[in-house]
């Protein structure tokens, strides 16, 4: 009875898979090639089958460095977002997870109270986008402003910023949770101009537009950045119980917590 245990590569099958940094071709060939000779494969379909090999391989590798790269602080998927418990109208989630939005340049913010899904809507999306093949990059409004400020230190903002820029999505989370000063209010104001029909920025925040001058104390700045902001925006506004507080009255059969 014949075997049909793979063979190792030849040496310099080996050798010259590995220069060409061919490795899923280099892992799977030994077993394709048993498979094609006793499945009687023509040349091309071989060729073929270690070509999606490699190309498969290399699709994963590079999500899974575009998601390191994104920064997220956890992972949330479409998939698991409650869109029935959720305020978002299903048409304008459908959109939104469509991802033409990004493509058009569009931006996103989103309003409403802590525990409305804000962080998740971001996430979800911005994970979506790696998979779907898309540059993201995930920050707090404090990060965003600390890098900006890291650039102010050695004159390098303008580098920092367009490094930034090489992301097709910039997403910035937490917006107004801590007040800025009038240098950081700056900064925020020179990203957003720059990224301003660019790149789509996707942002959350727990204040509606008419209290950002809480976090924002610069009048002039907060109105200049709200014009670039808007101007091709998607809104969207979250509200009801927070999911925080409904997963811990259901963990505690509806009853607080005792400390």
């Amino acid at each position: 009875m014949a075997t049909t245990t793979p063979a190792p590569l030849a040496a310099d099958l080996e050798a010259g898979l590995r220069r060409l940094k061919l490795a899923a071709m280099r892992t799977v060939a030994p077993q394709l090639l048993v498979t094609a000779k006793t499945q009687r494969w023509t040349p091309e379909e071989l060729l073929r089958a270690l070509v999606e090999v490699e190309i498969t391989a290399r699709d994963a590798s590079n999500t899974r460095l575009r998601g390191k790269q994104a920064c997220f602080p956890t992972i949330k998927t479409i998939d698991g977002f409650d869109l029935a418990a959720s305020s978002i109208p299903a048409p304008t989630w459908a959109y939104l997870t469509s991802l033409e939005w990004i493509s058009a340049r569009e931006n996103l913010t989103l309003i409403g109270p802590a525990g409305t899904g804000k962080s998740h809507t971001l996430i979800a999306l911005g994970h979506a986008a790696v998979q779907a093949g898309l540059r993201v990059r995930y920050f707090t409004a404090a990060e965003l402003v600390e890098t900006l400020y890291r650039g102010l230190a050695d004159n390098s903002v303008g580098k920092v910023i367009e490094a930034l820029l090489r992301n097709d999505l910039i997403i910035c989370d937490e917006v107004g949770f801590a007040p800025l000063d009038s240098t950081g209010s700056q900064l925020l104001f020179r990203f957003v101009a720059a990224a301003y029909e660019r790149r789509s920025l996707a942002i959350a925040s727990h204040w509606p537009f008419e209290e950002w001058g809480r976090f924002l104390p610069d009048h002039s700045t907060a109105v200049s950045l709200l014009d670039r902001l808007l101007h091709h925006n998607n809104i969207v506004a979250t509200d009801g119980d927070s999911y925080r507080m409904r997963e811990a009255r259901t963990r505690t059969g509806g009853r607080p917590t005792s400390r």
